[in-house]
C-alpha cells in the first residue's frame, strides 16, 4: 500500500489518548501512511495520564509514537509539530484520504464547528472540510452540553462523520483494549478502512 495517499491522524488533548495509540497501531499495521500532528494540550494530557513526556521535535515524535503503538517498523509515520502551520498538511494541494481526530476535545470540535485554525491540527481538518475529504472525529467527553451538541450538530451537517467514544458489548469484550478497539473500528469504517480485528454484530 506504500502508493496509498496518507491518512491524517489529529490527536487532541481530551482524555483517552489509548483512542490514539490503538488507532496509530492498526493503521501502521496496515502500512497505510500516516501524517500525524498532536495538538499543545495533547502533551499535557499524556503527562497527566501516563506520566510521561511527549518529544517536542518530529524524530523523537515519530520514536515515541511507534513505541506507544507497539509497531517499531512496519507503516510510514511522519509526525508535524502542533505549531508548524505550513506544513504538508496544512494545504488542499496536498492529497489525502482524509483525517481521523481522535480523541477528538469539545474545544477542537467549537473551533472547527466556527472556521477557527489556531494550530496545525485544526487547519489540516478545516482543509479537509474545504476540499469536501473525508473528517472523522471522535469526541470524548460527557455529558454533552447544550453548546457542545449544536457544535457537534455544525460539524455533521458540513459533513463531517462523528463517531463517540462508545463502546458495545455484544462482541463480548474481554479487556479495556477489546472496547477500545471496537471504537477504532468503527471510525476507521466511515473512511472504508477494515484493519481492526473485532467481532461484529451476528458475524460468524
Amino acid at each position: 500500500m506504500s502508493d496509498q495517499k496518507p491518512l491524517i491522524l489529529g490527536v487532541c488533548g481530551a482524555s483517552g489518548l489509548i483512542y490514539a495509540v490503538r488507532t496509530l497501531k492498526y493503521l501502521l499495521e496496515a502500512d497505510l501512511p500516516i501524517e500525524l500532528v498532536a495538538s499543545k494540550s495533547a502533551y499535557i494530557v499524556w503527562q497527566s495520564e501516563q506520566n510521561v513526556r511527549m518529544p517536542p521535535d518530529p524524530s523523537g515524535q515519530t520514536e515515541f509514537w511507534r513505541e506507544q503503538a507497539g509497531v517499531p517498523k512496519l507503516g510510514q509515520l511522519r509526525c508535524h509539530p502542533w505549531q508548524d502551520v505550513g506544513a504538508n498538511i496544512a494545504s488542499g494541494s496536498f492529497r489525502t484520504l482524509g483525517m481521523v481526530v481522535i480523541p477528538c476535545s469539545m474545544s477542537t470540535v467549537s473551533k472547527l464547528a466556527n472556521g477557527l485554525s489556531s494550530d496545525l491540527l485544526e487547519r489540516a481538518a478545516d482543509v479537509q472540510l474545504k476540499e469536501g475529504r473525508k473528517l472523522v472525529v471522535v469526541p470524548r467527553e460527557t455529558p454533552f452540553s447544550l453548546i457542545h451538541l449544536r457544535n457537534l450538530t455544525t460539524l455533521a451537517e458540513s459533513g463531517v462523520r462523528i463517531v463517540p467514544a462508545i463502546p458495545a458489548w455484544y462482541h463480548q469484550p474481554q479487556t479495556i483494549e477489546d472496547l477500545v478497539d471496537f471504537v477504532v473500528a468503527r471510525t476507521l469504517d466511515q473512511l472504508e478502512i477494515d484493519c481492526v480485528p473485532i467481532k461484529r454484530w451476528k458475524e460468524d
